[in-house]
């Protein structure tokens, strides 16, 4: 691997590489072994429920007559582009940013090839509280709520917290 690469932040892909084979197989799973809407309880107040989204987070914009497929397929690749540019300039020592760059990358484009593919997003993940159910969602879902409150999160470590990171050889002087 290129040596630039590898003192980037860049070298942590492996990790969205890890998201997507997680979502698209679970994703992949549900769609050969379920019928829409079929529940199976694995556990107290956790089942497996196939259902589809057209929208965003909690079914947002579903209703919409079709145009927010490509609006929330502009947005995935939006953010894909702008967090691989914020990784390659983070050095790859920066493990907080960059697990939380490449899991909302990895659960953008997870959710990405589905609006691409499918025209909806696969969701399977049913948590229930006696007759109320938590909105439905996936791996790649989790992925991006992760990756987000580690964002949050490391927002909050102020600077002095922060171990000095040396800058890379790519970035300019």
């Amino acid at each position: 691997m290129n040596k630039a690469i590898c003192s980037t932040g860049l070298r942590w892909l492996w990790l969205v590489v890890v998201v997507l084979i997680l979502d698209l197989g679970s994703k992949y799973f549900v769609l050969q072994h379920f019928t829409l809407y079929e529940s199976i309880p694995l556990i107290p107040y956790f089942n497996l429920t196939y259902a589809q989204n057209l929208g965003a987070a909690f079914s947002f914009l579903a209703d919409k007559g079709g145009w927010q497929r490509w609006f929330f397929a502009l947005v995935a690749l939006t953010i894909t582009i702008v967090l691989l540019i914020m990784m390659y300039r983070t050095n790859a020592k920066q493990k907080l940013s960059n697990i939380a760059y490449a899991l909302v990358i990895g659960g953008a484009l997870g959710n990405l090839f589905d609006r691409l593919v499918h025209g909806f997003v696969v969701d399977f993940i049913d948590f229930y509280v006696g007759d109320w159910h938590w909105p439905t969602f996936n791996i790649a879902d989790s992925a991006i709520c992760i990756g987000a409150a580690l964002i949050i999160i490391e927002s909050f470590i102020s600077p002095d917290d922060k171990k000095e990171v040396p800058k890379t050889s790519h970035s300019k002087k």
